[in-house]
């Protein structure tokens, strides 16, 4: 029985099938009641599966939920928004969403909290630091321009964390210009940011690039500005300063 199931593929059924028919026999199942159980412990398990190969796929930092996160500690942040991002209309309507603000805030454990979110609604998320994704830019094996591409624009949901500590080269801009506007109104991206609006054109170095950037993933985004303490240290609290507030936001 066994080997005809591995013949088949049926792998879930593989370790599952003794106890349902032990479960059938002492139950007195019919065929019919029997078949669909053996059949829905199959589709369970190959959706298992599927969400294993998603999480992985997805290369989160870590797993974060939005219910551990602490919105007391945050008051900047509008927990009414963040739970109506939670039921991903954003990512129907491809809207970005985009998390300001000082290090240690907790932009990446929101980022982390709605991209687990899509993973269990079934979609596909990537995840990438603005630095991995330039190194992957930067590497002597670089793949076909449109196969990197295509491997960004795939996901339903883009994470680039991290916007701010990298300066880009002029090449690397345009690079993200293009993943950008591939995406656009196409595919939702969640981005992080220590950097005002107004500071992109230094990181890009070039105002103009910055701005036709800018417009393209503000178009449909919604914008999450966070000021306060490090979330990292909310059980130091003693020890926190009041960041202070970024300006320029929305001068594009």
């Amino acid at each position: 029985m066994k080997e005809m199931l591995k013949q088949l593929r049926l792998s879930g059924l593989y370790e599952s099938l003794p106890h349902l028919v032990e479960s059938a026999r002492q139950g007195q199942l019919s065929y019919e009641a029997f078949l669909r159980q053996v059949l829905q412990a199959e589709i369970t398990s190959r959706e298992q599966r599927a969400d294993r190969r998603r999480l992985k796929a997805a290369r989160l930092p870590f797993r974060a939920r939005l219910e551990t996160f602490d919105f007391r500690f945050q008051p900047s942040i509008s927990e009414r928004l963040i739970r109506e991002l939670s039921g991903l209309s954003f990512l129907h309507a491809a809207t970005n969403v985009i998390f300001l603000g000082p290090p240690g805030v907790g932009k990446t454990h929101l980022a982390c909290a709605l991209s687990i979110q899509a993973l269990e609604a079934g979609h596909q998320v990537l995840f990438t630091t603005l630095r991995d994704l330039v190194q992957l830019i930067e590497t002597p094996r670089l793949p076909h321009k449109h196969d990197l591409l295509r491997r960004f624009t795939q996901p339903k949901l883009l994470v680039i964390d991290e916007v701010g500590y990298t300066r880009l080269t002029a090449e690397q801009a345009r690079a993200l210009f293009d993943l950008v506007s591939a995406r656009y109104e196409r595919g939702s991206i969640i981005l992080t940011s220590n950097l005002s609006f107004s500071e992109w054109g230094s990181l890009l170095g070039d105002e103009v690039l910055a701005t036709a950037l800018l417009d393209r993933i503000l178009h449909h985004a919604e914008v999450v500005t966070i000021n306060g303490r490090s979330y990292r240290m909310r059980n130091h609290m003693g020890a926190d300063t009041p960041s202070p507030s970024l300006t320029g936001v929305g001068q594009f």
